[in-house]
């Protein structure tokens, strides 16, 4: 029943599914993203260490280490992470390190960002914004802090605009 062979290493499933359990050498979660699929819609604040896939309907504030707002998908909210990529609607502020608005993105709302890259056809109605300071890291403040919250969704601005 149980052989020699057996007891020393698991086999290479097992490996990968305890890899996967303890976070796959990925800090802040296990690299699988959190997916909210097309015909799931959330009314509530989402919160996540690692990575969320929106492909459905959200009308809240998300937070994460990495955000995807897929093509279908409609964001009624603030969102706040370290990278988000945008290919679907957002009605709301966005705050990241990294913000990436594809071709058919459409963003009404501000953008505070540390870098910015939009394809052609992608929408914007909003004031773009530089972050004084990036997200995550040692010295930045963290993904919850009140300091990233967005002002019309009752937080402090994120940072300061530009002076003309």
């Amino acid at each position: 029943m149980f052989s020699k062979a057996s007891k020393g290493a698991p086999d290479a499933a097992e490996a990968g599914r305890s890899n996967t359990r303890q976070g796959g050498g990925k800090q802040g979660g296990s690299g699988i993203p959190s997916i909210i699929s097309p015909d799931l819609k959330v009314e509530g604040n989402l919160t996540s260490s690692g990575d969320i896939q929106l492909d459905g309907t959200v009308e809240g504030d998300v937070t994460s280490r990495g955000l995807t707002v897929g093509e279908g998908a409609k964001v009624r909210g603030a969102l706040v992470a370290e990278t988000i990529r945008v290919y679907g609607t957002v009605n709301g502020t966005i705050t990241a390190n990294s913000v990436v608005l594809a071709s058919s993105a459409k963003v009404d709302g501000d953008i505070t960002h540390g870098s910015l890259s939009m394809e052609a056809g992608a929408s914007l109605a909003g004031q773009i914004k530089r972050l004084e300071r990036l997200i995550g890291g040692s010295d930045a403040p963290s993904l919850g802090s009140e300091k990233l919250s967005s002002p019309s969704y009752g937080g402090t601005t994120p940072a300061k605009p530009y002076d003309a």
